[in-house]
């Protein structure tokens, strides 16, 4: 049998090379993380809004975020040996602070998108051995991220993830870019490998290129790395596990979405993003929601004044499954999910999903 190749992140070597993806508010957390860390891929912890999920430390939201986020990476290093990273959004207001302590608490990785990161490698500390992997949607973004990294402060990415338009969450596309076939992950990745091969050659650093936004089968794992892809990023699938953060209404919202369910949505963010319609939805989209105020202040671009509704409330109530408040994000594959199992079993069968759709193709060549 073929097994996948280790991908090795700077020096970091990575068993299995499945990245789970960060997901706020509150889906992947230290449980997540921690587990799928334990099967040799690399455990997610998001940074978006732990405020509100240790709200009780003090009065400060953005104080609380960082003692979050500080405790999250500690638990799951309590339940692990393997990779941890962090998810931080460049368009936190805290995105400084949450890189800070990230670094100061020896996270394996910091992955950040939702914005570019242009100034992620000015956050490093003498000896810290945390990699840096910024997410572009082309590979344009990923060379201007190499150029600006190189020439600033004479780094490079240790990894590029390259998150296509069926991802979930906050996508880096236009609404009319969302469903171009000219703009999907079989056209991007070749693309953004074409560019990173090159920088890497140039450089003589090896800079591997991730896949993500659709993945859904071990199958869809094989034919990605046929595109030029050394590693996959994977979300909604990891949803529906045992050690998922997430309340078992959330995790039920998405063994009951059909096809039909899922929606691309304005976020307040200033991006699209694609979510499961809910009865929170149905009124934003009548124009029956309108947040007076702000509560937190947690993202630097979201204005009050023409926001629809609080992101932050709205994806802290559906962690807790109240979805008349608010919704959940799921990538396009939401609806494929059928069963909660343990992520020992995802791994396993995204393992053996590989295997059988690579030893076909062997015989298929012979």
């Amino acid at each position: 049998m073929i097994s996948m190749k280790k991908l090795n992140m700077g020096g970091l070597v990575i068993p299995v090379p499945i990245i789970q993806g960060g997901m706020g508010v509150g889906i992947s957390l230290s449980g997540l993380a921690s587990a799928v860390a334990n099967e040799g891929g690399v455990g997610v912890i998001s940074a978006a809004g732990l405020g509100m999920i240790y709200r009780d430390r003090s009065d400060n939201f953005l104080n609380n975020c960082v003692i979050g986020l500080r405790e999250e990476i500690r638990k799951a290093r309590a339940k692990t040996k393997g990779v941890l990273g962090v998810n931080i959004m460049v368009a936190l207001s805290n995105y400084d602070d949450m890189v800070r302590t990230s670094i100061e608490e020896g996270i394996d990785m910091i992955i950040s998108g939702a914005g570019l990161p242009l100034d992620l490698p000015k956050y490093l500390t003498p000896g810290c051995k945390t990699r840096l992997v910024p997410i572009v949607s082309s590979a344009r973004a990923a060379k201007l991220i190499c150029d600006k990294w190189l020439t600033n402060y004479s780094y490079l990415p240790d990894a590029v993830i390259v998150e296509g338009p069926k991802a979930g969450g906050h996508l880096g596309f236009k609404p009319d870019q969302i469903f171009d076939e000219n703009f999907q992950l079989e056209r991007l990745i070749p693309e953004v490998a074409d560019t990173i091969n090159m920088i890497s050659t140039r450089e003589g650093k090896s800079i591997p290129v991730i896949a993500a936004g659709g993945i859904y089968y071990g199958s869809d794992i094989a034919e990605i790395f046929s595109l030029g892809a050394s590693g996959v990023q994977m979300g909604t699938r990891f949803v529906t596990t045992n050690e998922c953060d997430a309340s078992d209404a959330f995790k039920q919202a998405y063994l009951n979405a059909a096809e039909d369910d899922v929606r691309i949505i304005r976020s307040p963010v200033g991006m699209p993003g694609r979510a499961i319609r809910s009865p929170f939805l149905e009124e934003v989209e009548a124009g029956k929601r309108q947040p007076k105020t702000c509560p937190v202040n947690c993202i630097r671009t979201c204005d009050i004044r023409t926001a629809p509704y609080c992101i932050m409330a709205s994806l802290t109530s559906a962690l807790r499954g109240n979805f008349r408040r608010g919704y959940a994000f799921c990538g396009s594959n939401v609806w494929r999910t059928n069963e909660i199992i343990s992520v020992k079993e995802l791994m396993q069968t995204l393992k053996m999903e590989y295997q059988a759709c690579m030893a076909e193709a062997e015989l298929v060549t012979c």
